[in-house]
């Protein structure tokens, strides 16, 4: 099980200041890492770094808004001066608009591509450097099923994840030969505080339900396990892949 170890290694989470990225945040700092957590605000992580710090982990707090130039290259260089170095990216920050296509604005499509995909790539960019220089490094992009399958609603969302899907495809054939793997974790639905109030009407979570083969709503703790298995020396021979971690939905036919 040391190969699941994370200790002497330092991750960035983005994201990281609630639901999923608070989640795998948390999972790294208990499988031994020391994590750098970004977020816009610094009132959404003061909570996490006390928790990582109260359970005998070490946490540095990062204020970021990552669709601003230069952000990726600060993120990583305050990362290494507070932490000591970098072995480990996850790309977990993003937004949804769910609206009909013939709705969705430029603003719109601007703002989730920005985060999803633009923000994703140049945080890639910047850790890339670092890790493939040292030759050794993990990055684990958070797409969605909606990158894998068609939704209803949400195109610029489910453009964005598509792309964030190729991305770590190709990223990881440029850089897998400099001991960086690349890979991607798709979730479905997740309670968390942006799904809470879909998840709260009673038809919309049944019609969810009614598509997932595990008949049940994803838990935040759910991803942890993926999340720390593709950071760790354990998926030393897994690169440029999806995992969809989604109860089912991905493979659901009728």
């Amino acid at each position: 099980m040391t190969r699941f170890d994370l200790t002497g290694r330092t991750a960035i989470v983005t994201g990281a200041g609630r639901g999923i990225g608070k989640a795998l945040a948390l999972g790294l700092a208990e499988a031994g890492a020391q994590v750098a957590v970004v977020a816009r605000t610094e009132a959404d992580l003061l909570e996490i770094v006390q928790e990582i710090e109260e359970k005998g982990g070490k946490a540095h707090l990062i204020t970021a808004d990552l669709t601003e130039a230069g952000a990726a290259e600060s993120v990583v260089a305050q990362t290494i001066e507070a932490l000591g170095g970098l072995h480990i990216l996850v790309n977990n920050a993003g937004m949804n608009l769910r609206k009909k296509a013939n709705e969705v604005t430029e603003e719109d499509w601007d703002r989730v591509v920005d985060l999803n995909l633009k923000a994703s790539f140049f945080m890639c960019q910047a850790a890339g450097k670092i890790m493939c220089e040292q030759n050794y490094g993990r990055i684990v992009n958070i797409a969605s099923v909606a990158g894998l399958v068609a939704m209803r609603t949400g195109v610029a969302y489910g453009s964005s994840k598509a792309g964030l899907i190729q991305m770590t495809r190709v990223l990881a054939l440029e850089w897998s030969k400099f001991g960086v793997n690349i890979n991607a974790i798709a979730p479905w639905y997740f309670r968390t505080p942006l799904t809470e109030a879909l998840l709260n009407d009673e038809a919309y979570l049944q019609e969810i339900l009614q598509r997932t083969p595990s008949g049940r709503i994803g838990d935040v703790e759910d991803l942890v396990g993926p999340a720390i298995f593709l950071s760790s020396d354990a998926a030393a021979y897994i690169t440029g892949q999806t995992i969809p971690v989604d109860g089912g939905m991905s493979i659901f036919g009728f």
